[in-house]
């Protein structure tokens, strides 16, 4: 038995990974991890150094875990800024740590991959090899059920909670038939910005990965990269990831492109699974009042109906995705810290935080547009 330290998943073919995984969802898949580490979005360069766990048995793969090492905190969607902050006014070294995660990517699933029994195994093996390399800590974000048991049985593994807003297709027939569950006035609200949107001359189209030209691939990254542009950041993703995913899973590949006068003005890039959409990039040439709320959420709704997925995932945050019937929804990331002082000052705000958490929680369920009694 071994834990062996992967820094490229192009060591493993494809197959060996993808036999570990528990269901169809895009993001773990070695196309997926693979294109971020070969486009160079995902490198040592920019504090995103692949460093994936894998625990083999006589040889055969049994258990991995999808690994970064991270000389920082960006992108990654469950902030631990001030824990870093506060070691080092306390003179304890915070980076580098060892992240367990999808890129740029705040998207619950599997993250301990293959045989619990073996993944168990990977789990108590990890803090030995933290400290035979210099770690502070582990952290492994967005985390499913199974992994959230398996955690929940290691020692000295901190649990923490988020709140995300997903929409669920309870059968609908089409946008009416959501708006027709709706209170008075939300509906009201909703029909109006379609119709504010569609009445400034907006047009939408739908593409698959492989339905769209390299040239409409780069308006798909100009409006992507803008997003970060207008807030004077880099992007994570470089214009070749775009091409690579379109090339090796153009299936799970949705893309809006908003069209004004016959001119692309904004895009939405979607991924999805047998069973959910996922709502990943926006972005646009110029703002428009309400063209996010049609080009981002309504457009995946209409697409989540048409296809009969189950749950729509927008993504982070949001609270305002709320009046427009996205319900709260409770993550969960875990996180080892080697500093025993540290390990016992994050734990007691943990404690606190999900405290909150659940109280936001409650409170956002009372605020959804739906009529009482549905």
């Amino acid at each position: 038995m071994s834990l062996i330290h992967l820094t490229s998943l192009a060591e493993i073919a494809a197959a060996e990974w993808d036999a570990l995984l528990p269901d169809d969802q895009p993001f773990l898949r070695h196309a997926f991890l693979s294109s971020l580490e070969e486009s160079g979005s995902v490198r040592a360069e920019s504090g995103w150094q692949p460093d994936h766990l894998l625990w083999r048995e006589n040889g055969v793969l049994r258990a991995a875990i999808p690994g970064y090492r991270k000389r920082h905190s960006q992108g990654e969607y469950v902030f631990d800024h001030v824990w870093a902050d506060a070691s080092q006014r306390a003179g304890i070294r915070y980076y580098p740590k060892w992240l367990g995660a999808i890129p740029f990517s705040p998207v619950t699933g599997a993250r301990l991959i293959g045989a619990p029994d073996a993944a168990a195994q990977l789990l108590a093996a990890l803090p030995e090899t933290l400290l035979k390399n210099g770690l502070s800590g582990a952290h492994i974000n967005f985390t499913d059920a199974q992994a959230n048991h398996l955690l929940h049985e290691q020692p000295n593994w901190l649990e923490r909670w988020g709140l995300q807003y997903h929409w669920h297709n309870r059968g609908y027939r089409d946008f009416q038939d959501f708006l027709d569950t709706l209170m008075s006035r939300k509906r009201k609200q909703l029909r109006k910005e379609r119709e504010q949107v569609t009445q400034s001359g907006f047009e939408f189209s739908g593409y698959r990965g492989d339905q769209l030209r390299e040239d409409q691939w780069d308006f798909v990254y100009t409006c992507y990269a803008n997003t970060y542009a207008v807030r004077g950041q880099r992007p994570y993703l470089t214009r070749n990831f775009f091409s690579l995913l379109a090339e090796r899973m153009p299936e799970n590949i949705r893309v809006v492109i908003a069209h004004l006068q016959q001119q692309p003005a904004a895009m939405a890039f979607y991924l999805k699974d047998e069973h959910a959409l996922y709502g990943r990039y926006w972005g646009c040439l110029a703002e428009f009042d309400r063209l996010h709320f049609e080009t981002c959420f309504y457009q995946g709704m209409d697409f989540a109906i048409a296809e009969g997925l189950q749950r729509f995932d927008a993504g982070a945050q949001g609270e305002h995705k709320l009046v427009r019937g996205f319900e709260p929804h409770i993550t969960h990331s875990w996180h080892y810290l080697m500093h025993p002082g540290l390990r016992e000052a994050v734990d007691d705000f943990l404690q606190r935080e999900r405290e909150g958490v659940r109280a936001w929680e409650e409170e956002a369920r009372d605020a959804l547009p739906y009529r009482r009694g549905d």
